[in-house]
């Protein structure tokens, strides 16, 4: 049985949003993709005062200072598309007002005919979270607790009545509602992080890190789901971040899911073994433009299938 692939939309400085996102979402629809996926990054500090993910002296990744905002990414594709699933890997739900995103999210999947996943995580970036003002980088894990709460609420049935910290809903009629129950999948790594996801998500976003290591990762969320008595089935979709070169990487120093279409799908393989529901695969680092972005996505998808992806 194969296993579902999805696909990163090109969001980055050498696209052009207005055109090839919805050139790039058709193409993956055609190509068999499944699903298209758009992630966040809000800013890009300049001089640094904060290392990647909030490691002292890691660079952040040049491509991080071009990043198109992903709903709207999101809506392009869904105004061209009809099949494939809509998600966010992920969103940083604290850096949004919570029923405002809510209302987003439920319109973008009634206008897209029930397509939308909501991939939400806590986000690591001082600057961003200073740049949006909702609430401070320490209440983080609180905003999103309510983020998930008050979409719950407001993608539920009328009237709707919610009082949080940053919401407070009297009572109230909230529409459109979106198509079908949106499942809500959480980034999650480490202990509190894992048991909000076993206690109030519908799925894991897990990131490619190694077959072993991401394995080891999927039987702790396992055993702590049964630790804390959960029977619902956790869905997951893994995240694969590619660097493509047009050639074969050489060196002994190959990153994990560098190289040509070839290396890329041997990473692939390994990881699906694991299990995992679906794999969005991230390409659009690496490419020139969109039609490279489009012939790699279709050599990496041929070669995945023919491997038994």
């Amino acid at each position: 049985m194969t296993t579902p692939l999805g696909l990163g939309l090109p969001q980055n400085r050498q696209y052009d949003v207005g055109r090839d996102v919805p050139d790039v979402a058709r193409t993956a629809e055609q190509i068999g993709y499944q699903s298209l996926w758009a992630y966040e990054r809000a800013l890009f500090p300049e001089p640094a005062t904060q290392g990647l993910f909030g490691v002292p002296g890691l660079a952040w990744p040049d491509d991080y200072r071009f990043v198109a905002e992903p709903l709207i990414t999101l809506s392009l594709a869904a105004a061209v598309t009809e099949r494939v699933r809509l998600g966010t890997s992920v969103l940083v739900a604290p850096l949004h007002g919570p029923f405002q995103l809510a209302r987003s999210l439920a319109t973008l999947d009634a206008a897209s005919g029930g397509r939308v996943v909501a991939g939400f995580g806590s986000g690591w970036s001082l600057d961003e979270y200073a740049a949006a003002g909702v609430r401070p980088f320490e209440d983080r894990g609180k905003v999103l607790d309510e983020v998930i709460e008050v979409c719950r609420a407001v993608w539920g049935p009328d009237p709707v009545v919610y009082e949080g910290d940053i919401t407070r809903i009297a009572s109230a009629v909230v529409g459109p509602k979106p198509a079908r129950p949106i499942p809500i999948m959480l980034a999650a790594g480490n202990g509190r992080a894992l048991r909000r996801l076993v206690d109030h998500a519908d799925g894991w976003l897990p990131l490619a890190l190694g077959a072993e290591q991401t394995a080891a990762q999927w039987r702790v969320l396992r055993e702590l789901a049964a630790e804390r008595g959960r029977t619902k089935p956790i869905r997951t979709v893994l995240r694969a971040n590619a660097a493509y070169t047009p050639t074969p990487y050489e060196g002994r120093d190959r990153a994990l899911f560098q190289g040509d279409a070839g290396q890329i799908v041997e990473d692939l393989v390994a990881h699906a073994g694991i299990g995992f529901d679906e794999i969005l695969i991230d390409l659009q680092r690496g490419p020139r433009d969109a039609q490279e972005l489009k012939d790699v996505a279709a050599g990496v998808y041929e070669k995945a299938r023919a491997a038994g992806v």
